[in-house]
């Protein structure tokens, strides 16, 4: 296989203007030094992003719909590790201390009070959170998890940062069916409801790092350099959550990751009518 670098500057430089195709070589010679990063990635995902869906992402007019949705997209990826250290790891203050933590985030998302002002620096939660004392991977579960929402709320503020800087306005928008999809075919029963969740957290993670890296060549200078700082947290996001549903297992679940695969792939792959950041194959319409 080409290295990553090749792969995303497969046009002909033709294409491009003089000024264009060296902007584009200075973005991947920087996305060069991710090639350990992003290898292991690229093999846990089924299928690349197609190259229809960053054709439709790079347009400057659908930049307003990939930065709000990127920004929800955060807001949720905290919200999930969030619920499950709440149901799972945590004792009651503990689970009210997280639902305060994202009480601003949440205001700002779904009742429109708040600004980037009002949200600087409240990425760290004031409160020690506490283990269960009756559950065997508790103290795994908080120390991943609460790192991971830190880290995704620093970022929401980061993607609202960049919204201003370019007067995009804020709204909020309908999900796309790649999360609730995926979610719909979870178990029913413990612990396999955990591990699949956990899976399906590990797919997301992987799928945002590869869109990150995918759409960073093609896009302003402050955006892609904001989307190459995204790639490490990202990965290890997705390895986390990949080791917490191996561990919590107990077993090989290779089955049931490739199975959750199968069924990912098919969402980036396929025609999707609803174009954001996880959608598929972007259908055109007149």
């Amino acid at each position: 296989m080409r290295p990553f670098l090749y792969l995303v500057f497969a046009q002909d430089a033709d294409g491009y203007t003089k000024t264009e195709y060296n902007v584009l070589r200075t973005k991947m010679i920087n996305l060069d030094a991710y090639q350990d990063l992003l290898a292991p990635i690229n093999q846990f995902l089924q299928c690349s992003t197609p190259d229809e869906w960053v054709e439709e992402a790079k347009k400057p007019e659908n930049l307003p719909t990939i930065l709000v949705d990127h920004l929800l997209c955060e807001l949720k990826a905290g919200q999930s590790a969030m619920l499950l250290i709440r149901k799972y790891a945590v004792d009651d203050a503990s689970s009210l201390a997280l639902l305060d933590w994202f009480k601003p985030y949440e205001d700002f998302a779904y009742r429109k009070t708040g600004s980037l002002e009002t949200l600087k620096g409240k990425s760290n939660i004031s409160k020690a959170i506490i283990a269960k004392s009756d559950s065997p991977y508790s103290q795994d579960l908080i120390d991943k998890m609460v790192l991971l929402i830190k880290e995704e709320l620093h970022h929401f503020y980061q993607v609202l940062e960049i919204m201003e800087s370019r007067g995009v306005e804020y709204k909020n928008i309908p999900a796309s069916r790649y999360a609730k999809t995926l979610i719909s075919h979870m178990k029913t029963y413990e612990p396999e409801t955990l591990i699949d969740k956990l899976i399906i957290g590990a797919y997301i993670e992987a799928r945002s790092c590869e869109r990150f890296a995918k759409l960073a060549p093609h896009m302003d200078d402050d955006i892609a350099k904001f989307y190459v700082s995204l790639l490490r947290s990202e990965a290890r996001h997705y390895q986390d959550y990949l080791i917490l549903a191996e561990q919590i297992a107990g077993k090989d679940i290779s089955e049931r990751v490739a199975e959750f695969g199968r069924i990912e792939a098919a969402l980036i792959s396929t025609p999707d009518e609803d174009f954001k950041f996880h959608s598929g194959v972007p259908v055109l319409t007149a």
